[in-house]
């Protein structure tokens, strides 16, 4: 995409936080001049720092529709970020609709795409699900360690991931997968994510609300700060595609904490009342599924092509006040 190309974008699954705050972010991109937000209900417009001339449509679409996507995904499009799907815990529980969902909507998306429009940008938040466990809890992951998915959810992304590399090598389009860390704090409601109780053991309490914790306090995480996740997606649209080499998977910068360092945090921020406020109660599901993910991932490629690094995990969560309005002591 040349510095002078209007740009005409479409973002499925818009109307979760990230693609909200995507969108929003997207506005303040000069060259943006139409926006489609899709989702399994109409999203809410994107919030502008100011007045923008930016085109957009919010509208409900099932992507596992042909029809629907065939009418989406035009050949007038140049940038596509493709969100939707069905997280880890909920693919895991109906395996079915997350065949249907994430993996067989994904190729329907990109099989239109490359044949309608072919050569356009296409970006894919991928997950650090794919991986399975590395060989041992300090061994650092790189995009070149093998796959093993320890959930159904990661053999899904996966596939796709496979595919969108596949299909920019032979030239049909210039895919860019994000491998993201688990992203929080989330705000909204909990989600089918098997990492949810990341972002809920911060939101509720600091809403003065009860969270359950799944987990150990021992278990460690790779987790990202929403600010730095979308600033990321919005970088991975403007490197040039000469400059990935090879794969186009990278590995999106996140920190290694604890369970008991998020807590730790979580009463520094919001005190005491705040921490009573969670309460342990293990499900081994979830924690097998958690288990199944690395939690040291090798961001060098990442840092070569210009991603951001992300921050210290207290700064995240003053961060979630400001953006989301939150409670802190």
């Amino acid at each position: 995409m040349s510095s002078e190309t209007k740009i005409n974008c479409i973002i499925t699954g818009a109307g979760g936080f990230v693609g909200q705050a995507l969108a929003s972010a997207l506005l303040e991109d000069p060259l943006l001049s139409k926006l489609t937000l899709t989702d399994m209900f109409e999203p809410n417009p994107p919030k502008s720092k100011g007045e923008s001339k930016v085109e957009v449509r919010c509208l409900k679409a099932d992507l596992t529709s042909l029809e629907t996507c065939q009418s989406l995904f035009t050949s007038d499009l140049n940038l596509v970020y493709i969100l939707h799907g069905i997280m880890s815990g909920a693919a895991e529980a109906n395996f079915e609709l997350g065949l249907k969902v994430n993996l067989d909507s994904t190729r329907q998306i990109l099989d239109i795409l490359r044949q309608t429009n072919p050569g356009v940008k296409v970006i894919y938040p991928s997950s650090l699900a794919v991986y399975g466990p590395p060989a041992t809890p300090t061994t650092k992951v790189t995009e070149l360690n093998t796959p093993v998915p320890g959930s159904s959810y990661g053999a899904q992304k996966h596939i796709c991931e496979t595919l969108l590399d596949d299909y920019s090598r032979r030239g049909y389009l210039d895919g860019r997968t994000c491998r993201l860390p688990t992203v929080t704090v989330r705000p909204g409601k909990p989600t089918g994510a098997a990492s949810s109780f990341a972002s809920g053991i911060f939101r509720e309490p600091l809403n003065g609300e009860k969270a359950i914790l799944p987990v150990s306090k021992d278990l460690e995480i790779w987790i990202c700060s929403p600010r730095t996740v979308v600033k990321n997606l919005i970088k991975a649209k403007d490197i040039p595609k000469e400059k990935f080499r090879g794969t186009r998977i990278v590995n999106i910068p996140g920190i290694t904490v604890t369970i008991k360092e998020m807590l730790d945090t979580l009463k520094a921020v919001g005190g005491n009342e705040a921490l009573n406020l969670v309460e342990e109660k293990r499900d081994e599901a979830t924690e097998k599924i958690v288990l199944s993910w690395p939690t040291r991932l090798d961001i060098s490629r990442a840092k070569e092509l210009g991603f951001a690094e992300d921050r210290p995990l207290e700064q995240t969560l003053q961060e979630y006040i400001e953006d989301y309005g939150a409670k802190s002591k």
